[in-house]
């Protein structure tokens, strides 16, 4: 499928989302769509995908002009978006939202939905449960359930936004070996929209790329990590350094002895000392068990047995509330779905974290708000409506809303969707965090950021917990095989 986009046109109040892109994606090819956040890039593709209206402009499909309204509309013109945050139905399992996304209600017989999801997982080797809740499931998981779903419905167009986040690098491999051979030999059209350079490099044909949601440039593949950087921010950026500002003197803040954490086919014995100033990383693929150990720091998962001490006070068995009030600071990798309220202002948002009375002065909680906004430079309006910003936009506002000095941070995947000099400004207010005394434990699937910011990394697999002490000592390729499961690899 041929794709032209021209003189497409999209505000959000002040802010000129979509300036005047003209574009053209050709069949049987892989296009990566890139940009730094806020660039227009996710707008862009749910236009085209029918997720969101433009102000003005005209998308032709095969020659043609279209006018679709809707995504159904759109899927049923051949055009499927896979969205960073996954469209699902929490309380349904994975395959009720397999059958109910395919268009027709249910009315698909169960059999015959079973026999095509099987088919699907087995063709990209991913490992599905149908009659697990989509609640249970991780981020990465619930994304591999819309691209089989969508890939069913027989989309000829298919845009990605973010899909390898929290998968395995094996099934990344399996996922690029199928779009390739879906754009070479069925003529998919694949538009991928990523942050991670290294998979646009690895898969893409050519790239467009905008900047303040102006088109400024494409290109054809190959190009470097260097060339791909100057198109996204106007020029290159300096190699970032890794300092520590760990104390070997440093107090313990949060310990676990002997506690053993439960969930769902995981169990993980965990025995941890986290000194201030520290940071730790989680490693290791979704489901390993370093989600409960995360969550388990704020209060979110009690353990079956053991203990947990803060600041030599036992807080063990006690909810997330009071693990807060202690100084413990969460935020999940699911934004809308767990950190952030969908529907709410950014002056909501602020008013629900910092104002403490029964009435909420307004006034205060919008001057915050404005300052908070500038603080962080958050693309948006204190009356912006939290979903009207982009992920990474998002993530900053999460930041805003984080206590300043709390005494452990619990993140997962604090950078997940965002650009690489975004990356670096949320590493830079943690690094700041720290250096004043907390605590960060952060899980990540990008093994480059773990090695780079941890003082010490955690690996899990399947429960167990390999301990990499220094990370400094480790390299990029020996924590893959530990990720793995070759833990006999490990030097003693």
């Amino acid at each position: 499928m041929q794709i032209e986009l021209k003189h497409i046109h999209k505000r959000f109040g002040p802010v000129h989302a979509n300036n005047d892109i003209n574009l053209t994606f050709r069949g049987g090819r892989i296009i990566g769509v890139l940009g730094e956040n806020g660039a227009g890039k996710s707008t862009l593709m749910k236009i085209l995908s029918g997720f969101q209206p433009m102000d003005s402009g005209e998308i032709w499909l095969d020659g043609s002009p279209v006018d679709y309204t809707g995504p159904q509309a759109a899927i049923g013109s051949g055009i499927g978006m896979l969205q960073q945050d996954p469209l699902d139905v929490p309380a349904f399992t994975v395959l009720e939202n397999f059958i109910y996304g395919g268009g027709a209600g249910m009315l698909l017989p169960r059999k015959v939905a079973t026999q095509q999801l099987r088919f699907m997982c087995a063709r990209f080797g991913f490992e599905l449960d149908s009659e697990t809740p989509i609640s249970h499931l991780s981020i990465g998981q619930r994304q591999q359930m819309e691209i089989i779903r969508l890939l069913t419905l027989g989309v000829k167009a298919l845009i990605l936004d973010e899909p390898t986040t929290g998968i395995s690098a094996e099934q990344k491999q399996i996922l690029f070996k199928a779009l390739r051979e879906l754009a070479a030999n069925d003529g998919l059209t694949v538009l991928l929209v990523s942050h991670k350079l290294e998979d646009v490099i690895a898969l893409c044909d050519e790239v467009a790329v905008l900047r303040a949601g102006k088109l400024v440039g494409t290109r054809d593949m190959p190009a470097t990590t260097g060339q791909l950087v100057s198109l996204m921010f106007g020029q290159e950026l300096a190699p970032q350094e890794r300092h520590s500002a760990l104390s070997p003197s440093a107090p313990v803040v949060m310990s676990f002895d002997k506690t053993q954490l439960r969930g769902g086919r995981v169990t993980v014995d965990l025995n941890l000392r986290i000194r201030a100033g520290e940071v730790i990383g989680l490693a290791g693929l979704d489901g390993s068990g370093q989600e409960l150990a995360l969550r388990a720091c704020a209060g979110l998962v009690k353990p079956h047995h053991g203990q947990v001490m803060l600041q030599n006070r036992d807080v063990t068995g006690q909810s997330y509330r009071q693990f807060l009030a202690a100084g413990v600071a969460f935020s999940a990798a699911g934004r809308l779905e767990e950190g952030l309220v969908g529907g709410l202002t950014l002056t909501e948002h602020v008013a629900l974290a910092t104002e403490t009375n029964t009435t909420i002065n307004w006034a205060r909680a919008r001057r915050f708000c404005e300052e908070q906004l500038n603080r962080y430079n958050v693309r948006g309006r204190p009356e912006s409506p939290i979903e009207t910003l982009s992920g990474g936009n998002q993530q900053r506002m999460l930041m805003a809303l984080m206590p300043q000095q709390p005494v452990v941070m619990a993140l997962e995947q604090p950078t997940r969707g965002l650009d690489v000099d975004s990356a670096r400004w949320i590493w830079q207010q943690l690094l700041t965090r720290r250096d004043t005394g907390s605590a960060i434990l952060f899980s990540s699937p990008d093994l480059d950021e773990l090695v780079t910011y941890s003082d010490r990394i955690l690996v899990f697999y399947a429960g167990q917990i390999m301990e990499i002490p220094d990370a400094t000592r480790t390299t990029i390729d020996e924590l893959g095989r530990l990720i793995g499961g070759h833990f006999e690899e490990m030097p003693v």
